[in-house]
C-alpha cells in the first residue's frame, strides 16, 4: 500500500515537473514573441512614409520619362505598391485592419488592370510590332 502511494506521489511529482517545464517553455516563447513585436513596432512610422514616398516618386518618374509601355505598366504597379505599403503601415500604426482590407482590394484591382493592360498591349504589338507609346499616335483612323 505504501509502495502504491509512493509511485502515485512520484508520478504526480513527475507530472508537476513536466508542467513546470512546459510553463517555462511557454513563457520563453511568449517573451520571444513579445520581443519580436517590440522589434517590429520599433520601426518608426516615418521610415515607412519615406520609403513609400521614394517608391511612389520613382514610379512617377518612370511613367513620365519612359517610352516603353511595359516599363510604364511596371511603374504604375510600383506606385500602387507604394500606396499599399503606406496603407498597411498606417493600419498597423492605428491598430485597425481596415487599411489592410483595402490593400487586398487594391491588389485585386491591380491584377485585373495588369491582365487587361497586357492583353491590349499584346494586340497593339501584334498589329504594329512596337511597344513604343509615341508610335500609338499613328493609330488614328
Amino acid at each position: 500500500m505504501y509502495y502504491q502511494l509512493y509511485t502515485i506521489n512520484y508520478q504526480l511529482l513527475t507530472i508537476s515537473y513536466q508542467l513546470l517545464t512546459i510553463n517555462y517553455q511557454l513563457s520563453t516563447i511568449h517573451y520571444q514573441l513579445k520581443n519580436m513585436q517590440d522589434i517590429l513596432q520599433g520601426v518608426p512610422l516615418q521610415w515607412y512614409v519615406w520609403l513609400s514616398a521614394i517608391l511612389f516618386s520613382m514610379g512617377v518618374m518612370g511613367v513620365l520619362y519612359r517610352r516603353n509601355a511595359i516599363v510604364i505598366f511596371m511603374c504604375v504597379e510600383l506606385m500602387l505598391n507604394a500606396v499599399n505599403l503606406l496603407l498597411v503601415a498606417f493600419s498597423r500604426f492605428w491598430g485597425d485592419a481596415g487599411g489592410q482590407i483595402f490593400v487586398f482590394f487594391i491588389m485585386a484591382v491591380a491584377a485585373a488592370e495588369v491582365a487587361v493592360g497586357l492583353a491590349i498591349l499584346m494586340m497593339i504589338f501584334r498589329n504594329t510590332k512596337s511597344t513604343d507609346i509615341d508610335f500609338l499616335n499613328r493609330l488614328k483612323f
